[in-house]
């Protein structure tokens, strides 16, 4: 699977661990930036992970911040987008599993190396089930969003 991650300078840090952890769990890792800590603005790195997933040229994203909130916001302001902020590997794979969740954030400077580890872990191993009420449920968000599109 290829997955775009892309942080903000709080979530820089913490980006190389995720960039690490998706190619040791054999994906291919996109790196959307950015490249240090100098101060630069969430929505532009956000946008760029998420036009990628928005295109079908990645299948997942990883989005960090300091809070993973910005990034959130910011990623599901483009169509066909599903971001959530998870801090446990139980959100992380049930998103994905029951509301067909893309792309994980994370708040770097609230969750830690190895817990951050874990979540990636989680979200990338799990499989939207598409059937019966869930697919009902994703079928009335993705109307939603026509119906304002």
């Amino acid at each position: 699977m290829k997955v775009a991650v892309a942080c903000d300078h709080a979530g820089f840090a913490l980006k190389e661990t995720v960039l690490n952890k998706i190619k040791l769990l054999g994906h291919e890792a996109v790196d959307c930036g950015c490249d240090g800590t100098q101060r630069v603005d969430f929505p532009d790195y956000a946008a760029k992970a998420a036009m990628l997933l928005a295109q079908g040229q990645v299948q997942r994203a990883v989005l960090i911040c300091g809070s993973g909130i910005g990034m959130c916001i910011a990623a599901n302001k483009i169509r066909g987008v599903y971001a959530c902020v998870c801090h446990d590997t139980y959100s992380a794979h049930q998103g994905v599993e029951h509301d067909n969740m893309n792309a994980l954030c994370l708040g770097a400077l609230v969750i830690g190396k190895h817990l951050a580890e874990e979540t990636v872990e989680r979200f990338l191993g799990a499989k939207y089930f598409n059937e019966g009420n869930y697919k009902k449920r994703v079928d009335k968000v993705l109307e939603l969003e026509k119906q304002t599109a």
